[in-house]
């Protein structure tokens, strides 16, 4: 089994910063990919970033600039660092990724985090 356990949420001001950390554990062999994505009221989730394990990283464009994907791979931890927070960045964020369990299973899983929410006031 694996787990994806997500911290770092809250609620911040227009403007303000947050950190979201995501660490996996279980049984994992390689961590291919890990990202975060975010799923507002009524709306369908969304990628928000993506890093891989090799560093490579994809953003939403609505973040870019004002967010941050980094990885820690020897703690199989990802890091959010939100700033310029808008009030449209309100959403539950999810911490995904994309690993192999075992060295004889050569394909990735995929796993999601139970989501944190971040609220973004005016």
């Amino acid at each position: 089994q694996v787990q994806l356990v997500e911290s770092g949420g809250g609620l911040v001001q227009a403007g303000g910063s947050l950190r979201l950390s995501c660490a996996a554990s279980g049984s994992i062999f390689s961590i291919n990919a890990m990202g975060w994505y975010r799923q507002a009221p009524g709306k369908q989730r969304e990628l928000v970033a993506t890093v891989t394990n090799g560093g490579s990283t994809n953003y939403a464009d609505s973040v870019k600039g004002r967010f941050t994907i980094s990885r820690d791979n020897a703690k199989n931890t990802v890091y959010l660092q939100m700033n310029s927070l808008k009030p449209e960045d309100t959403a539950d964020y999810y911490c995904n990724a994309k690993l192999r369990t075992a060295i004889g299973i050569p394909w990735n899983y995929e796993y999601w985090g139970q989501g944190t929410q971040v609220t973004v006031s005016s």
